[in-house]
């Protein structure tokens, strides 16, 4: 049975991305964060046909494998796994939405792919050049992070400091084309980007879906699904904000 929301109407559709080999994990809780926020989350992978794009409302580009540094001119320097195929299904998924005008959220990787789309580069390590910032690695909220004031992350958290949470060893250098960065955690890693021209294109280092019961972070999430469902509304004219 389809589910319903507002009157009826079905639940917008947001495609997560994800890899082929692995990241149950994220899936299961973004797809709860997702059911909680008021949207039906799809998974989508490097192995799914094009059509799976045509009647998604968003997209949420989610963690996982590193990135490729060819995509951004840098050269691989570490032993880590790579999805190159889930790289170009991500390129694709935005392409896509750029054109649509669909509301993207990236997480994680999905932020730092979002920037490399817009011709942004990558630290592949942080550790070697954050050399004072700590090596963490949980999914519980123990690292602060800073808001710029004026941003649209800021209006979505609705507080200027927040604890996050920090699964990743790469982060964003330099921003790609009109990408602002917006927050930065104590070490000065940045930690969200956005775009102003979009309805919503904002990108956050960290992993909202395992902290869902935080009310910052589900109202980040709502806000994807309430940018989709007005995409959904108005299939085939503008998302506007």
């Amino acid at each position: 049975m389809m589910a319903t929301f507002h009157g009826g109407s079905r639940r917008p559709v947001i495609g997560v991305t994800a890899s082929r080999r692995g990241g149950r994990w994220m899936w299961a809780f973004n797809r709860l964060a997702l059911r909680i926020a008021g949207a039906k989350a799809r998974r989508i992978t490097a192995t799914d046909d094009e059509r799976v794009f045509d009647d998604v409302d968003g997209l949420l580009l989610g963690g996982g494998d590193d990135i490729g540094a060819e995509l951004y001119g840098g050269e691989l320097t570490l032993d880590v796994r790579l999805d190159p195929e889930r790289d170009e299904l991500e390129r694709r998924a935005l392409d896509v939405a750029f054109e649509r005008q669909l509301p993207v959220l990236g997480v994680c990787r999905g932020a730092q792919m979002i920037n490399i789309h817009c011709g942004g580069t990558l630290h592949q390590e942080i550790r070697e050049v954050f050399a004072q910032a700590p090596y963490m690695r949980t999914i519980l909220p123990k690292k602060w992070v800073e808001v710029e004031d004026n941003s649209r992350l800021l209006d979505l958290l609705g507080r200027k400091r927040i604890k996050v949470n920090s699964l990743h060893h790469q982060a964003i250098d330099r921003p790609g084309t009109d990408l602002r960065i917006v927050a930065r955690d104590e070490h000065g890693i940045v930690q969200g980007i956005e775009r102003a021209a979009d309805p919503l294109l904002v990108g956050v280092q960290w992993h909202p879906e395992f902290l869902f019961y935080a009310q910052s972070q589900s109202e980040l999430l709502k806000a994807l699904v309430a940018q989709a469902r007005r995409c959904m509304e108005n299939r085939g004219g503008e998302c506007a904000a």
